[in-house]
């Protein structure tokens, strides 16, 4: 029997993150709401381009097929669109295959509200205004930037890529940096609170779901040797030694390891991420994201300390 909903991993995608809405948007920033109803109505059947997120979700969602009797991975679609204008969306859904069942049209209003009623735990929007009001109304969101699309069809893995800062844990070591920009200050804070685990930050509930998929498909290796597994899960972080010890109690007492772990120490991420090739990376800097955004499928969480003034300066970030 599949997990019911509750006990699933779910993530929830606005339709400006799965497909590529350049052309449409640009209707609707010229000739207005109505116009761009019509544009939809009489493109209904055409096919959408996939944008930043679409790789990442197909992936995601054959989970689901090495799992038959659990399925216990899902994607809801939050749309700001109505049903009638949101029908060509559904309809790229289907024509690319995707198994995509759900959905919420909200009619022009903020999607995050409807996250709890399918227990999303990442919704993925090119609105930066909708996310920034998830994150600030306490929702995990985050915001798909620009970036070329590579969906290779031989590559059959899964690779997501996670800063641990104000993602996967709270931003309390951040915000020790920021008051003085001290990077002993900031090393000496977390080598004294080393054995003391990380509050969990926004992302920490996908990232210890994420967690049980891999332990599932760990599970399977071990039992069939020819099984290739789909999901890899790595942390990309700025730290370095002695810094790295809270990040290994943190992760041990959540019961969770990732397959790859860097501590850069000032090396750029983009070095490590060229290689890597996650199909898709979280960081709440923009500092880090914009030298990758472009090349590497890109998520800022405007959430913390760093963050502080996401709404008065979207576009701000160190």
């Amino acid at each position: 029997m599949a997990y019911p909903i509750h006990r699933k991993l779910v993530i929830g995608v606005a339709s400006s993150a799965l497909f590529d809405l350049n052309e449409s948007d640009d209707v609707f920033e010229k000739k207005g709401l109505e116009a761009y109803r019509v544009y939809q109505q009489a493109h209904k059947e055409d096919l959408l381009p996939k944008g930043v997120a679409f790789p990442f979700v197909r992936r995601f969602l054959s989970i689901n097929k090495v799992f038959p009797d659990k399925f216990p991975v899902e994607v809801v679609l939050l749309s700001k669109n109505d049903p009638a204008t949101g029908q060509r969306v559904f309809n790229s859904i289907k024509q690319y295959g995707l198994d995509i069942s759900r959905a919420g049209f909200l009619s022009g209003k903020t999607p995050y509200r409807y996250m709890p009623v399918f227990n999303i735990s990442l919704f993925l929007s090119a609105n930066e205004n909708d996310v920034i009001a998830a994150v600030q109304a306490g929702f995990p969101a985050g915001t798909v930037l620009s970036s070329h699309i590579t969906d290779d069809e031989n590559d059959k893995e899964l690779r997501v890529a996670f800063d641990f800062d104000g993602v996967i844990a709270d931003d309390e070591a951040e915000a020790v940096y920021q008051r003085s920009e001290n990077v002993s200050e900031f090393q000496q804070h977390e080598f004294i609170k080393k054995d003391m685990p990380h509050t969990p930050g926004p992302l920490s509930d996908l990232f210890r779901k994420l967690s049980l998929i891999q332990k599932l498909e760990l599970k399977k290796e071990k039992a069939d040797a020819s099984y290739k597994r789909i999901l890899r899960i790595a942390i990309v972080s700025a730290r370095s030694a002695p810094a790295h010890e809270r990040v290994i109690t943190t992760l041990s007492n959540w019961g969770v390891m990732p397959d790859e772990t860097f501590f850069l120490g000032g090396v750029d991420k983009r070095r490590v991420l060229e290689i890597m090739k996650p199909h898709i990376f979280f960081d709440d800097q923009m500092r880090h994201l914009s030298s990758v955004a472009g090349d590497i499928p890109s998520v800022h969480i405007p959430f913390g300390v760093r963050n502080s003034l996401a709404k008065a300066l979207p576009e701000t970030g160190s």
